[in-house]
């Protein structure tokens, strides 16, 4: 009898390439991982990674098991959710996958009350970005993700999916005291041409959101500091380095020394809650849907 856990673990690297990141996903240690795809490697008497480089690769035959391990998981999937909505009650387990500034800035109190108001479920919390989190909840790694698109880029939405809007996130540019932009605003788009700017490391939503608007106001962005994190972002802003758009959720009181003032039009992220169409049915889903969009209005910036 194969070991679910042990299928679970091998279904995740294959989804996210590596034992490490498919540890994040899983919310284990990289050591737990291997230990379990190695007992499986015995329980099947097949070798399932093999090493190349630094990493790991999977095996025909692991490429093989994995794919229906993927197929078992939505059966344990569609089982859990009827055990579920027969109890009428959130239990078992729930990963929610959300972007760094969500996970920061909403997450916090949602899971708290998640643990509070129904300790039978057992919520994981992964940080993921955007650009993958979506294909996370289709493949099953994720069961619910809480994402984001900006007005020029809608969010494409798998077959199989739904999907719930949270709400609004509005961004603002952040520019050093005494800067020539520095004023009550609002701020044009033609403002931020010729700028030094602080922004996202390209291949993230914000940073391709950023070099399309300036391009499309016929400004060839000058991106100087590409940094993941917005406080750092922040700190580099105060550092009189550049200016930056940075979105509210998540960022926190700004430091002494940075104004955050309006563009328009108004730069606005809209959030999505996104879980698979067979699992809708699952109490879990609902109550962490439901506190996703009580609590938007309640986020402090």
């Amino acid at each position: 009898m194969l070991d679910l856990s042990r299928l679970r673990a091998l279904h995740a690297v294959s989804v996210h390439g590596s034992v490490s990141a498919a540890a994040v996903a899983l919310g284990y240690t990289p050591s737990a991982v291997s230990q379990s795809i190695t007992k499986l490697e015995r329980e099947t008497r097949t070798t399932l990674l093999e090493r190349r480089g630094r990493g790991v690769v999977l095996t025909d035959a692991a490429v093989r098991l994995a794919e229906t391990t993927r197929e078992l998981l939505v059966m344990v999937e569609r089982a859990e959710t009827d055990l579920e909505e027969r109890r009428g009650l959130p239990t078992g387990r729930l990963v929610v996958g959300a972007f760094a500034s969500a996970a920061r800035g909403l997450m916090p109190g949602v899971l708290a009350a998640l643990a509070r108001e129904h300790p039978s479920l057992d919520t994981r919390l992964a940080e993921v970005d955007p650009h993958e989190s979506v294909a996370l909840v289709a493949q099953g790694v994720l069961d619910l993700a809480v994402t984001f698109e900006w007005d020029i880029e809608p969010l494409p939405a798998p077959d199989g999916l739904e999907r719930v809007r949270i709400g609004n996130d509005v961004c603002d540019v952040l520019v050093p005291r005494g800067h020539p932009l520095d004023g009550p605003g609002p701020l044009r788009e033609t403002d931020l041409a010729h700028q030094r700017w602080v922004c996202q490391p390209p291949g993230t939503v914000c940073h391709d959101w950023l070099v399309r608007t300036l391009r499309g106001a016929g400004s060839e962005p000058d991106l100087a500091y590409q940094v993941a994190e917005n406080h750092t972002q922040v700190a580099l802003v105060a550092a009189g380095l550049g200016i930056a758009l940075v979105p509210r959720l998540g960022r926190g009181p700004l430091l002494e020394g940075v104004r955050a003032v309006p563009l328009e039009p108004t730069p606005i992220r809209r959030l999505f809650a996104y879980w698979r169409a067979g699992a809708a049915r699952r109490p879990a889903i609902h109550e962490t849907v439901r506190l996703l969009r009580e609590r938007w209005p309640e986020r402090s910036f």
